[in-house]
């Protein structure tokens, strides 16, 4: 209390003296109030945020992975938190597969090998009988919180969006969830990553922010974001691309996209990286030849003794697709003869996917040993 000279309280001078405080403090109700050069000095003092996969997401970010369906989103995923569980633990919330479906995955049926995960590796997933409908998504926030706490994990993996927000079209919703995102990022110092949808789109186009299915107020507040492409060349083929970066730089724009195999060895289904490219190299194209050409360039390589995983390389595409152009181009040879055009049409695409294989040969990332 702030008594008066004549030892009674006075409310307003008590109210005073609160502001005072409040102002000394740089505390203003939700607001701190730093000078800009304070604000530098006391984070400089502070650790960088370590790059928690590839310079794709970053620690303390809230960051998101979209994609069509069945693309891969929850296999590029799951090999995410098997990476970084080798060094923390993470918690991958599992709103898509039972235990079984998960188990098949990551299982070789004919050998009865199973890939071994990181016991740092801690997955949840819904339990049918717990649900309760009202307040469902309130409660599911607050049983991911108390889960992460549970176990000590500070890398959250949620899969999918939709668990955490059945209307991400409205905008008022939209922003609402991304807050409470952003308020668990900022009170435990976590780092998430949100798995979401898009729309069906046109596969002539470049990916771009307005293919995240949802509300814009989703794309504005995440840290980052990144997508994966089917690619037009080979159906199990797949592009990774980044849209959006706060933290790091874009290494992974459409100049310079990500492509990879979807492999299983081993009883670990994942994404296997076979080179980097342009993004247009794997947009779906007008041109219905490209079948065509692809079948003479795979079999004008053949011809000069190159092995499968050489052609793959060379033009691209996966170790699978070079095999069945390969077995038609022998059970069908007139397929690859085109007199003067199909020369001038196989030429230029190798010559064009060898530079591919050098920009490959410069990255230090995912290389690998043959």
């Amino acid at each position: 209390m702030a008594p008066t000279d004549s030892g009674e309280f006075n409310p307003v001078s008590a109210i005073t003296k609160e502001i005072d405080s409040a102002e000394k403090s740089g505390l203003i109700g939700m607001l701190r109030i730093k000078s800009a050069n304070q604000a530098v000095s006391d984070a400089f003092h502070r650790p960088d945020p370590r790059d928690l996969y590839h310079s794709l997401w970053y620690e303390g970010e809230v960051c998101c992975l979209f994609a069509d369906s069945n693309l891969g989103k929850s296999i590029y995923a799951v090999q995410m938190a098997d990476e970084i569980a080798r060094t923390q633990k993470v918690l991958y919330v599992d709103c898509e597969l039972s235990d079984k479906q998960f188990q098949l995955r990551y299982s070789n049926p004919h050998t009865g090998v199973r890939h071994i995960f990181p016991d740092n590796f801690l997955r949840a997933e819904i339990v049918a009988d717990a649900i309760n409908a009202e307040n469902y998504e309130e409660n599911f926030f607050l049983n991911i919180e108390q889960a992460a706490q549970s176990v000590g994990a500070k890398v959250i993996i949620i899969d999918n969006l939709t668990y955490l927000c059945n209307a991400s079209e409205k905008g008022d919703v939209a922003g609402m969830f991304m807050m409470k995102l952003m308020s668990l990022k900022r009170k435990h110092g976590w780092s998430l990553l949100i798995i979401a949808h898009t729309p069906k789109r046109n596969l002539t186009n470049p990916i771009t922010q307005n293919d995240l299915a949802g509300s814009k107020k989703l794309y504005n507040f995440f840290d980052s974001v990144f997508a994966i492409g089917k690619s037009a060349k080979d159906n199990s083929m797949r592009y990774v691309k980044q849209i959006k970066v706060r933290a790091g730089e874009y290494r992974y724009d459409s100049d310079n996209v990500m492509v990879y195999e979807i492999d299983q060895n081993d009883g670990f289904l994942h994404f296997e990286l076979v080179g980097y490219a342009n993004e247009k190299e794997h947009l779906r194209s007008i041109n219905d030849d490209d079948g065509k050409t692809n079948l003479r360039n795979v079999m004008d390589l053949r011809e000069q003794h190159k092995t499968v995983r050489e052609i793959a390389s060379i033009l691209g595409l996966s170790k699978s697709a070079v095999g069945r152009l390969i077995r038609q181009g022998e059970e069908d040879p007139a397929s690859c003869i085109d007199g003067s055009q199909a020369e001038g049409e196989a030429r230029p695409l190798i010559r064009q996917s060898s530079k591919m294989k050098a920009k490959t040969d410069d990255q230090d990332l995912f290389r690998k040993e043959e």
